[in-house]
């Protein structure tokens, strides 16, 4: 069977420095907050191109920290695609604040800053919320139309929290992702491009207060000392035999990795293009490839197919089925639905397809051929 991330073919490749790099851990006996994490921040933050890296537990608890470091509370409004996983609006919901949900693109399944900016206006006349931030999502490893959303966010004095949980390692131009906004995000679970061997995450920043304020967040509020505490806060350190596996796969990352996955992502977009709906990347972009992700024609065609897939040993996955606005938890929150059509309409559609660094030609060409006689 072909895996769909297949984590253990890279822990083979990367083995003795992995193996080398805990052991060191366990020699020196510094599990939490060793000098491994502030070295790999150190690194995360030169790569990103930002001042501040600050690591934390997971993905979920940096887009939580940044909004407690903001005080985004009851009676505010943050926006965030409609089409994404649950934790992006999920931490939203936690300080109190109300999700606002806008449609996504067709082509790139991002934010749409033209249905952005609709969404503001609406939530303005109906009074009931007072707009402070907008997520973006840089899904499926494509960063968010930045040029677009800045020029939104200065226009009604609102926040930018970059969700690069997918992201790191896109690019617009020169810039990464996780460099654009007020602040970034990003998650280490296994599967995401750059992930660890459990769960961790890290905030990126050029703001010295805010850094200096996440710092003491992700410690329970720490002030000057680990008994001084001067806010509430939160339990959030990342491991440091994680960072020291980090470390090992940043550089991997960094080397090869990225490379690799844009040509296992050309490949699939060459044999696919004229059967389905292949992922577009944008004239100046570059994707990190987190998933990739095709679109069928409806809902019983995407089902028939990825069960015949299955069948044949080719594992897909469905990001996402339901959109946020429909979930049971969100059940409670009035959305301009009428204006999110686009989402509903590709949670029909979508499949993701197998892909990381260390696929060979030959799973691909397999893989391309079976959707080929199946459709």
């Amino acid at each position: 069977m072909i895996p769909f991330r297949d984590l253990k073919t890279q822990y083979q490749a990367l083995k003795p420095q992995i193996d080398r790099a805990i052991q060191t851990v366990l020699d020196e006996g510094q599990f939490i907050m060793g000098r491994q994490v502030r070295e790999l921040e150190e690194s995360l933050a030169e790569y990103v191109g930002v001042k501040h890296c600050i690591s934390c537990a997971n993905g979920t608890d940096a887009l939580l920290m940044v909004l407690m470091s903001w005080d985004i509370k009851q009676g505010d409004a943050v926006f965030v695609p409609d089409f994404t996983f649950f934790a992006t609006a999920e931490v939203v919901a936690l300080v109190g604040a109300t999700p606002i949900f806008v449609d996504v693109d067709i082509d790139t399944f991002n934010i749409d800053p033209i249905k952005l900016d609709q969404a503001i206006q609406w939530t303005i006349q109906e009074g009931r919320y007072h707009p402070r931030a907008i997520i973006p999502v840089d899904l499926f490893g494509l960063p968010a139309n930045y040029p677009a959303i800045e020029k939104i966010a200065e226009k009604y004095d609102l926040l930018i929290l970059e969700d690069g949980a997918q992201g790191f390692g896109g690019r617009i131009g020169e810039r990464r992702a996780c460099s654009f906004g007020h602040a970034a995000t990003t998650s280490f679970f296994p599967a995401k491009p750059l992930g660890c061997y459990g769960d961790g995450g890290a905030i990126f920043t050029d703001d010295d207060n805010l850094a200096q304020k996440l710092q003491s967040i992700r410690m329970h509020g720490k002030g000057a000392s680990r008994y001084d505490n001067i806010r509430i806060g939160l339990n959030s350190r990342l491991d440091t035999i994680q960072a020291a596996i980090l470390q090992v796969k940043l550089q991997a990352f960094i080397d090869y990795e990225l490379e690799q996955v844009n040509r296992i992502a050309s490949l699939y977009t060459e044999k696919l293009k004229d059967i389905v709906k292949t992922p577009i990347v944008p004239a100046g972009y570059y994707s990190s490839w987190a998933q990739y992700t095709v679109q069928l024609e409806n809902r019983k065609q995407r089902d028939t197919l990825q069960q015949k897939l299955k069948e044949q040993g080719i594992p897909t996955m469905v990001y996402y089925p339901k959109p946020l606005h429909q979930q049971i938890a969100f059940e409670d929150i009035e959305c301009n639905a009428n204006n999110i059509s686009i989402a509903e309409d590709i949670c029909d559609k979508v499949l993701s397809l197998p892909i990381h660094p260390y696929i060979e030609e030959k799973s691909i060409v397999e893989i391309c051929e079976a959707l080929k006689r199946e459709i």
